[in-house]
């Protein structure tokens, strides 16, 4: 359970950094969304949404790697829209692992078998498929069926060649904790996915149906079913036990907003890529000019059903970090 050895260490070394030189605000990750335009309508995305105009732009190169360096975080999402659909993506890659960041490429997979060969293994590079449940399910989530096969194919070929590949499963109140259980074990014990990360659906504001959002006690009992009898520490998930702890209801942590910030062909987006509030330039501006005092639970009224890796995550390490208890247990334990 928990992170790769080699982003631990690389995370780790990272934060003790911030703590010598007494930073109180830096990202863990940033996430970058070098275009909008996307292969699927998923109906908990609102990602196309966005006019046909700004669907057309692509990030360029240097203006991605410029930004993350910017941030100094040690590790880069690259996410969307659907990134392989951008033309320098593989180039792009590239330049985040020569500037020594560990690099996930969050996709639907619809186009990873064409795209493949442009890609090596990296012991800093990870593909990121989206697997919102099992068949059918996932095929609901994407709007389009046969989207499943796909992906689970293409994360077999990915496995094939040699890459690292992660999971990210969104579920929604319309599944079970059997279907939490079902997905994680189908991508666990049959696939072997090296991890893999949850998300609780969260009401993203642009996103077409905002029927189908969890609120926080629904979450806390689902995970809580969901991980009970000892299921949690048999699979490789991609988060710290003291998150894994607030999902099910055994911790509660304030948000953290400021830790994984998202740039995208608008700029710095205020405060976090859930919710927009305005954009910036630079990253400094995002720190400065953003009140993070009024976010979170109990202090923004969209915030008060949100438990989402992007906030939560962040407190969960830091408070890891910061106690040699929780670290032995993200070590021995889970």
């Amino acid at each position: 359970m928990g992170l790769p050895l080699n982003l631990t260490v690389k995370m780790g070394t990272y934060l003790l950094k911030q703590k010598i030189r007494r930073v109180k605000k830096f990202p863990l990750i940033v996430e970058v969304e070098p275009l909008f335009a996307c292969n699927l309508a998923c109906a908990g995305c609102g990602k196309i949404q966005e006019p046909a105009s700004m669907l057309k732009q692509r990030m360029p190169v240097e203006k991605v790697v410029n930004a993350v360096m910017e941030a100094g975080a040690p590790m880069v999402s690259l996410a969307g829209g659907e990134p392989l659909m951008h033309p320098q993506i593989a180039e792009m890659t590239q330049a985040l692992l020569d500037k020594k960041k560990f690099v996930v490429l969050c996709t639907n997979a619809v186009l990873l078998p064409k795209h493949l060969h442009k890609f090596k293994p990296n012991r800093n590079f990870a593909w990121m498929v989206h697997i919102d449940g099992l068949r059918e399910r996932h095929d609901e989530s994407v709007s389009k069926v046969g989207v499943f096969d796909q992906a689970i194919e293409a994360i077999k070929q990915a496995k094939a060649a040699g890459f690292t590949v992660f999971t990210n499963s969104t579920f929604f109140n319309n599944d079970s904790p059997q279907d939490v259980i079902d997905v994680l074990n189908y991508l666990n014990d049959d696939l072997k996915v090296d991890r893999m990360q949850l998300s609780p659906g969260y009401a993203y504001e642009k996103a077409p149906d905002q029927d189908r959002f969890l609120g926080v006690e629904q979450t806390r009992s689902m995970f809580k079913k969901a991980f009970a009898e000892g299921r949690r520490k048999g699979w490789r998930l991609n988060h710290s036990a003291l998150y894994l702890d607030f999902l099910e209801g055994k911790v509660d942590f304030e948000c953290t907003p400021w830790a994984i910030p998202s740039y995208s062909l608008k700029g710095w987006q205020k405060p976090c890529y859930l919710m927009s509030d305005g954009y910036v330039d630079t990253y400094q501006e995002l720190l400065d000019s953003t009140e993070w005092d009024n976010y979170g639970r109990g202090k923004d009224p969209r915030c008060d059903n949100c438990m989402a890796h992007c906030g939560y995550e962040p407190t969960a390490v830091l408070a890891t970090m910061s106690s040699l208890k929780e670290s032995l247990r993200a070590v021995t334990a889970g």
